[in-house]
């Protein structure tokens, strides 16, 4: 299995890279065959949930989470 990476984007997705599989609390998956990444919304205005559609951009959503410092 292949390396994943989760980035917090600020004031937007979550965006996700690499090979992974996405279920809906059913078990049920959606096919991401040959998608190296995608963006999932945080903002909850996407109309295509659980994918960000740049919803986030008109409703006004702000977070910039930041990792703690080591």
């Amino acid at each position: 299995m292949s390396e994943v990476k989760v980035t917090i984007r600020p004031n937007g997705p979550l965006r996700v890279e690499g090979t992974i599989q996405l279920a809906d609390s059913e078990g049920n998956t959606w096919n991401l065959e040959g998608k190296p990444a995608v963006s999932l919304c945080r903002c909850g205005a996407s109309a295509n949930k659980p994918f960000c559609d740049g919803s986030h951009n008109k409703a006004g959503f702000q977070d910039d989470t930041k990792a703690p410092q080591q």
